[in-house]
């Protein structure tokens, strides 16, 4: 690296020194991860100080995954005026797509834990080095995914459960679309993991948040024809998607181009494999991929059994979910700030603070959480005729939001403590817990409740719910344990 190189990384790094109460103290060692972690907090950081730095690192990534999400939910409602039809067509292509997008979200989460420990650990050479070898993988895994999923998007929708050649027709279109764009996607998920990794979601939440507006003006253009475009359907709301997702990539790879956000990604230094950083992050990923992919098998049969009950309940249930979906931002969106802030404090051997961090992080989660129970709790049949007029599906989708309100605060706790465990590299644990729960649990009751007991979807809910419990519990037993304290990463 020339003299002028090392010193913009010196410049890179005065730009994010102090910005975090991690910041203030002193290096730990090797050892302290070995003892029981001392639960007074480091003289001169303060409560105040801890909540100060997860509400930063959350807020923009809370503010991003809420607006994705309520752009999802635009989407869902502009699609759902074409009929019960076209709502289960574009829900049914939701589960394929997550699993084909399953291994470099995988090794995002590797990415991510490593780049936190090398920012933790003052070491930003090596933190831009994760971030090539991650797009290089990310580039790859995208590629053969975005090839495989064209070929097979009608086998993949017909296999989900579509009932008849409208849902068929409409459901493959739109996810041939969508495998068009996957490759953007992937590398821009790549940039967001690495930048959330050093801390730094606001810059992420700008591209993600200018896409989720060009995806709306165009889902407006182009799903029933306005200012002069034909009218697409479901092919309109596919393709403002992907456009929204190139417009994000574009941006992205500007922000790491310019090199003012800790990370800087030069092509002169080029794109050859560095084995260690590899491994590392396969490492870490390995268990996240297999964790990924048992949550979307289990979901894809939990899925199943319920487009068996008839494309009116789907409907009914695609709604439910999408409003579900909503309430996972807090929980995600906090985790953001577990993942970061614990991969740092490991990184720079102060496991004291990634504790202080990660039980700070879970409290602030839990009553925007309580907030949002009493909000599907008490006004559920509202929030679900934003999507439908259809008195039946009201109904029945208002007295499903009374279980998603119940299970709010222990699913904050677990998306938050398993950020934690991410962002320490303890990734075998939670794909363990997914395994048991996710696809074992859920869809086995789910099946039992709907065939065997006739509960119908208010039966795939009870399931839901019990899968998320009992997750709840395993995941908050492993972060007690501490084991997750003494992950190596060399």
């Amino acid at each position: 690296m020339s003299q002028v190189e090392e010193a913009h990384e010196q410049i890179t790094e005065e730009k994010v020194h102090h910005r975090l109460a991690l910041d203030l103290v002193e290096p730990g060692r090797d050892d302290m991860s070995e003892g029981r972690v001392n639960r007074h907090l480091p003289e001169g950081i303060t409560s105040r100080l801890l909540y100060s730095d997860v509400v930063r690192l959350a807020w923009p990534s809370l503010l991003e995954l809420t607006l994705t999400q309520l752009t999802s939910m635009a989407d869902l409602m502009m699609v759902g005026g074409l009929g019960a039809w076209a709502i289960t067509a574009v829900g049914l292509t939701t589960q394929p797509k997550f699993l084909l997008m399953t291994m470099f979200i995988a090794m995002n989460v590797g990415a991510t834990a490593m780049v936190a420990r090398y920012r933790g650990a003052g070491e930003p050479k090596k933190a831009n080095e994760i971030l090539r070898q991650a797009l290089f993988l990310t580039f790859g895994l995208s590629l053969i995914a975005s090839i495989l999923g064209y070929v097979f998007s009608e086998t993949m929708v017909r296999f989900m459960g579509a009932a008849d050649p409208e849902t068929l027709a409409g459901g493959t279109i739109y996810l041939k679309i969508q495998m068009i764009g996957l490759v953007p996607l992937a590398l821009t998920s790549t940039f967001t993991a690495t930048l959330r990794g050093v801390g730094h979601t606001r810059v992420a939440m700008y591209y993600n948040l200018t896409a989720n507006l060009v995806n709306v003006v165009l889902n407006y253009v182009l799903i029933n024809g306005h200012f002069g475009f034909p009218r697409l359907e479901v092919v309109g709301a596919s393709l403002a998607t992907i456009i929204g997702q190139v417009v994000a990539f574009i941006m992205a790879l500007g922000v790491v181009l310019k090199g003012d956000h800790y990370l800087h990604l030069r092509f002169s230094e080029g794109f050859k494999i560095h084995k260690q950083h590899m491994r590392n992050i396969i490492q870490i990923g390995i268990p996240s991929m297999f964790e990924q992919l048992a949550m979307r098998a289990g979901m894809i049969v939990y899925a199943r059994t319920v487009a068996s009950l008839g494309t009116v309940v789907y409907a009914t249930h695609q709604v439910a979910m999408n409003i579900q979906a909503m309430s996972f931002m807090t929980g995600q969106a906090f985790a953001v700030s577990a993942t970061s802030l614990v991969g740092q404090s490991l990184g720079k051997k102060r496991p004291d603070m990634a504790q202080s961090y990660s039980n700070h992080t879970r409290r602030v989660g839990m009553i925007i959480s309580l907030v949002l129970a009493a909000v599907f709790f008490f006004f559920g049949r509202e929030v679900v005729s934003l999507y439908t007029d259809d008195p039946a599906i009201i109904e029945q989708g208002a007295r499903i939001l009374k279980l998603v309100a119940f299970v709010q605060p222990f699913q904050s706790s677990q998306f938050i403590l398993a950020g934690a465990l991410r962002g320490a590299g303890d990734t075998r644990a939670t794909m363990a817990i997914t395994f048991m729960t996710v696809m074992l649990v859920r869809p086995i009751l789910a099946i039992v409740l709907i065939n065997s007991f006739n509960w119908g979807l208010d039966g795939a809910w009870i399931a839901l719910v019990t899968d998320q419990l009992l997750r709840s519990g395993l995941v908050l037993l492993r972060y007690n344990s501490g084991k997750w304290k003494k992950v190596r990463i060399k």
